[in-house]
């Protein structure tokens, strides 16, 4: 697979072990910056891996940040991309088995190393469950297209 890594200023100590890890896994780490740990805003480097997922250039894309969720927030503006937040590995593993997400988003402040390489290792390497786990992705696909889904409660 082809991943890309980014990270804001905060989180770029934490992209170099992940780039490394993603790197051993036998996958195709791409860093997408920043370079040094200089100011920078997060929706920039969100931006570039959330871009690429969303056009098919990459498989998937990990961002870091202080909390993760700024990256979460941006990343998921994207159509096509279902960016995870992930605190644990049984969040990085459910967010796989169920919501397919192509883009996991960590805490560079909050999950220390050790935390980190589990939710790496259990992300990576889980494969989405499919099944009605595909009928929901579905209907957020139709969300993204239209605005609206078939099933709407309030019909």
């Amino acid at each position: 697979m082809k991943i890309a890594v980014a990270s804001d200023h905060r989180g770029v100590e934490a992209k170099a072990r992940i780039l490394e890890m993603v790197r051993e896994l036998g996958h195709d780490g791409l860093d997408y910056g920043p370079e040094t740990d200089e100011s920078v805003d997060y929706p920039d480097f969100a931006a570039k891996v959330a871009g690429d997922v969303a056009a098919d250039a990459l498989d998937r894309g990990i961002l870091i940040c202080g909390t993760g969720i700024g990256m979460c927030i941006t990343a998921n503006k994207f159509s096509g991309v279902r960016a995870a937040h992930a605190r644990d590995d049984l969040d990085a593993q459910l967010s796989r088995l169920h919501n397919d997400a192509n883009v996991l988003c960590l805490s560079a402040d909050l999950i220390g190393d050790a935390g980190i390489d589990r939710i790496i290792q259990t992300w990576v390497t889980t494969e989405f469950e499919g099944g009605r786990h595909a009928r929901r992705l579905d209907k957020i696909a139709e969300i993204e297209k239209n605005g609206a889904c078939c099933d709407r409660a309030d019909e």
